[in-house]
């Protein structure tokens, strides 16, 4: 899912300074209840699609990971993979770097999902925008305290975070970043960098579009203290109530691309007449090979 990639947005105009926004609420209270140890299981099994390979998990496993990662105070991130970022993969090698240093990339697409149940894997749909509904509340009873980055500007940034404390009450929403639509300067980058540092989150949340999200995450991921980032592109658009989300039934049926398509003609249909059809052929070859070589991977 991709709301804010480069080749969707024109350059910004935009000379003043992003937008940074930090509640005064937040902070973690005396009587939050901390995540359990980590259990020490294993990395959980991934299934390579055109190359990236995808997490076999689901909603609860991915919750169990990020709260791992956070008690243990490790450090990772995390991609909500659609379609869309798999195939610019293929293209841009930046791109795939970014992908592939991934500590878990997570099927966002129903279309990934049926892939790797078609080569005989019990996979799950990990879907961005409902990852994040989870997580948050969840992390109201664990006292996870998050950091928003993206929005399509302040106010949205703010609505954002307003319909969150809303729905799940008690979550710890610690600060938050609307970025330009353009490259940071570098000034802009290290104020970014003090500012997730300062407010002490665990977990940052990204949406500003595949495969910009991706690239962000592997270039910060050093030199931001928080113990997961997660890429969840549209998720900020969709909970602040910016954009509709498709049905269950659409996304239960792989047509949620239609659905989108249908309320955003203008910027979608490049994107989805380029890269579908290079999906399906893509996948249809990679099929094929792993029947004649006898395997399902």
């Amino acid at each position: 899912m991709s709301d804010r990639s480069a080749d969707d947005v024109p350059e910004s105009t935009v000379t003043e300074p992003a937008h940074t926004w930090k509640p005064t609420f937040g902070q973690r209270s005396a009587d939050a209840v901390e995540p359990g140890p980590a259990t020490g299981a294993d990395e959980p099994a991934k299934v390579p699609i055109l190359g990236i390979p995808l997490a076999l998990i689901d909603y609860e496993r991915t919750m169990e990971w990020i709260d791992e990662m956070v008690w243990a105070r490790r450090r990772g991130y995390v991609s909500a993979a659609a379609v869309h970022l798999v195939m610019v993969s293929q293209e841009d090698p930046e791109t795939r770097r970014a992908v592939l240093g991934c500590s878990l990339a997570v099927p966002d697409g129903q279309p990934l999902v049926w892939a790797m149940r078609s080569l005989g894997h019990d996979a799950s749909r990990v879907y961005g925008p409902e990852l994040m509904a989870r997580y948050c509340e969840r992390s109201a009873k664990t006292g996870t305290r998050m950091y928003l980055y993206g929005g399509r500007n302040q106010g949205a940034l703010v609505q954002l975070a307003l319909n969150l404390r809303q729905r799940y009450p008690g979550v710890k929403i610690v600060g938050g970043y609307s970025p330009p639509f353009r490259a940071l300067t570098d000034e802009e980058r290290d104020r970014v960098i003090d500012d997730i540092n300062g407010c002490g989150a665990d977990v940052v949340w990204v949406g500003i579009g595949q495969p910009k999200q991706e690239k962000w995450m592997a270039e910060f991921r050093d030199r931001l203290d928080s113990s997961v980032l997660i890429g969840v592109g549209a998720a900020f658009d969709f909970h602040a109530g910016l954009v509709p989300q498709a049905p269950d039934w659409m996304q239960h049926m792989g047509l949620e691309w239609l659905f989108r398509l249908a309320h955003e003609p203008r910027r979608l249909w490049r994107r989805y007449l380029r890269y579908n059809p290079r999906f399906i052929s893509g996948f249809v070859r990679q099929y094929v090979r792993s029947r004649l070589l006898g395997r399902g991977s």
